[in-house]
């Protein structure tokens, strides 16, 4: 076994405790441990003189206890008053012990590290970490910088510190290999991985620490780089699987195409027919379709998707479509039944509240091929699902789904071959994002929006002025249009989300009593749920409260006005889909971000961003850089891109060369790649496994 992945009890002073509390960080042998790089460093190298402490920096001072007794001001506290020759320091202690206050007495010598603020009596630290020094005791200083790990509650920096170092020695080259050989390595990046790695752990004197702070170094940039390649490589080599397994030719029907075509009441924008026709071009190879669609809200992938389908069951194949709520799945599967029986094409419905009988006629047809198209939620994977000839699976807002749920639902096919596989979202996503995310799909965008859709008004208003906007829902609902007002918390409980809008529906009840309010929330039961959306679509309630839930909602086109409260507290993509579930009729429609006050300088700019664009792509390139790439694909529940070092905002310059080094390794080092895999990516292959 090599050192690096040796499990943690192998290491001198780790038993079953230790090892339980380096679990909670996510370290669970040798290997972890050397990823397991400093937050922040600090430097104990040298003594500053208190005289030249400046505001808001850290330093290492020492001096002699002055004074020391309790303050009592505000809140009680320990005040101890050191001095050097050169100035007086007072540290700060909220929390102490009466032992503690008997050890800080007069005379005593001590060091201290922490950062210098302003306080009542001038320079202070505020519970600073510090050590007594015997009468003329010599401590000889630090000869590197300290490293500042994460840590968990029982588990203390030195000890850590201690663990990290015992790896670092028993770490030879032969153990920790570099797989990415030299060559393709960005010239400035061109270190030995152990190197870089002794270098973040041990950094010496000299080190720039802000360049370390930042993640800039030469150091982290060649352990990102390499993390960034082994991403790619998962995807790349998921890609290269797929694409040796036959695929299912399916031509095109041009004759079915015009006739589905003359069937609609709108002509498809350039954007559309072009996506259109790259799909088609797919779908006619022998090998599988692995395409994502990506299209602003409202540009209109519903019909996109629907021609993929209707060329696959013009050959004889069915078609599997998977929405991530029960509410999107029942518009697709309402549209799709409207587009496809006149033409003789049966669509089946599948979810977790289809009553049995219904599901076991709907699996019967699935199975014998009397249906054509599936769509429903994720009880499309389930087990006892099985398909006649599934030959094209569409995954809808592919950011609710993980890469494994894509492929379960891709799995029901025949066995003979593989599906197509058309991946949708109308999260738009910059491109330095998309290569790395979903690298082993090809790219279409759809960026043109249908003609009749009106532009949204979006302005910004303070909670104070929130009669105001109740008046103004008074008129749009006197008017004979619709509304939604959103209410977000940002606890991430269903239990408050759901008690913040029922209090919002039941404050404009009582404003509002000619108005009828329906109210929408994640508690809900699915069949409540579909019933109150069903009668907001039929025009029967004038005002929809609800929670985040309908970001991934139906089209209303009467409904013309969005309130949504605190949003501050979403991401800018999601409020852009919030945003999208209004303008989808003829008339002039408005969204209303109803802040909370105060709001910060950061939070002012992130909703001007929203008021001044309804670009969804220029929206997800200002998302990615204020709020990350986790926030804005849903990985947190997806985990599709958690890197541990890499960040792909700072350091998305690298990806163009990531993906040549990526190509060029699986090429000319094909026996790197497993071994690269498995170092980054804790389960190996992850995104191949189902």
């Amino acid at each position: 076994m090599s050192t690096n992945t040796a499990p943690l009890t192998s290491l001198h002073g780790i038993g079953p405790q230790l090892a339980d509390k380096l679990a909670r960080l996510d370290i669970h042998n040798s290997h972890d441990l050397l990823w397991h790089l400093p937050l922040r460093y600090r430097d104990l190298t040298r003594v500053t003189p208190i005289g030249a402490l400046s505001l808001h920096g850290e330093a290492l001072v020492e001096g002699t206890i002055r004074a020391c007794d309790v303050a009592f001001g505000r809140r009680r506290s320990l005040l101890c008053l050191i001095q050097d020759g050169t100035g007086l320091l007072a540290l700060r202690f909220y929390h102490f012990s009466k032992a503690q206050q008997q050890q800080l007495a007069p005379g005593v010598k001590i060091r201290a590290w922490g950062e210098a603020r302003r306080g009542s009596s001038g320079f202070e630290m505020y519970h600073p970490e510090y050590r007594l020094l015997d009468q003329g005791e010599a401590l000889p200083l630090a000869d590197r910088l300290t490293p500042v790990y994460p840590v968990t509650e029982g588990l203390q920096q030195p000890r850590l510190r201690k663990l990290v170092e015992q790896v670092l020695q028993k770490t030879a080259q032969d153990t920790l290999p570099d797989l990415l050989p030299a060559t393709l390595l960005p010239a400035q990046l061109n270190m030995a991985l152990r190197d870089a790695l002794q270098y973040l752990h041990l950094p010496p004197v000299d080190a720039p620490v802000t360049q370390l702070q930042e993640g800039g170094h030469p150091a982290q940039q060649r352990l990102a780089f390499e993390e960034m390649v082994a991403h790619h490589l998962s995807l790349l080599r998921l890609r290269q699987q797929q694409k040796r397994e036959p695929g299912i030719a399916l031509p095109a029907n041009l004759r079915l195409q015009r006739q589905f075509l003359s069937s609609l009441t709108f002509h498809l924008t350039n954007a559309q027919l072009r996506v259109t026709n790259e799909i088609s071009a797919d779908l006619e190879k022998s090998e599988p379709m692995l395409r994502l669609v990506q299209g602003d809200v409202g540009s209109g992938k519903t019909v996109v998707a629907a021609l993929a389908c209707l060329q696959t069951i013009a050959n004889g194949k069915q078609a599997a479509m998977m929405a991530p709520t029960e509410i999107l799945a029942a518009q697709h599967f309402a549209q799709f039944q409207r587009w496809f029986e006149p033409l003789g094409f049966r669509c089946v419905w599948l979810a977790g509240s289809t009553k049995t009988a219904a599901r076991r006629d709907a699996l019967a047809q699935l199975s014998d091929g009397s249906a054509h198209i599936a769509i429903g939620t994720h009880a499309l994977f389930q087990d006892d699902v099985q398909f006649h000839n599934l030959a094209l699976v569409i995954t809808d807002e592919q950011h609710r789904f993980g890469v494994r749920q894509r492929l379960a639902l891709q799995q029901k096919g025949q066995l003979s071959a593989l599906p197509h596989q058309l991946v949708m979202t109308a999260t738009p996503i910059p491109r330095t994002l998309a290569m790395s995310a979903y690298a082993d799909l090809d790219c279409s965008v759809i960026d043109e929006r249908p003609p009749g859709r009106t532009p949204i008004q979006t302005v910004v208003i303070d909670n104070q002025r929130r009669a105001t906007i109740v008046e103004r829902l008074r008129a749009a609902c006197a008017e004979g249009r619709q509304a939604y007002w959103v209410c977000t918390l940002i606890e991430e409980s269903d239990v408050l989300q759901c008690q913040a809008a029922e209090a919002t529906a039941a404050e404009l009840h009582n404003a509002l009593p000619e108005c009828r309010i329906g109210l929408v929330h994640g508690r809900l039961k699915p069949a409540e749920k579909n019933a109150v959306m069903a009668a907001f679509k039929a025009g029967e309630l004038h005002v929809l409260v609800a929670t985040t839930v309908i970001e991934v909602g139906v089209d209303v086109p009467n409904a013309s006005l969005m309130i949504i409260e605190n949003p501050e507290r979403l991401g800018l993509a999601q409020l852009h889909q919030l945003r999208g579930r209004v303008g989808r009729g003829s008339a002039a429609s408005h969204c209303v971000l109803l802040y909370g006050s105060p709001l910060s300088q950061h939070a002012r700019k992130r909703l001007a961003v929203l008021r001044d664009s309804d670009d969804g792509f220029v929206i997800a390139e200002k998302d990615l850089q204020l709020r990350g790439p986790g926030e804005l694909l849903g990985t947190r529940q997806t985990g599709a891109v958690n890197f541990r070092i890499a960040d792909l905002v700072r350091d998305a310059h690298w990806l163009p060369q990531v993906k040549q080094s990526a190509e060029l390794l699986l090429r000319d080092y094909p026996e790197h790649v497993d071994a690269l895999i498995r170092r980054w990516l804790r389960s190996g292959e992850r995104y191949a496994r189902t």
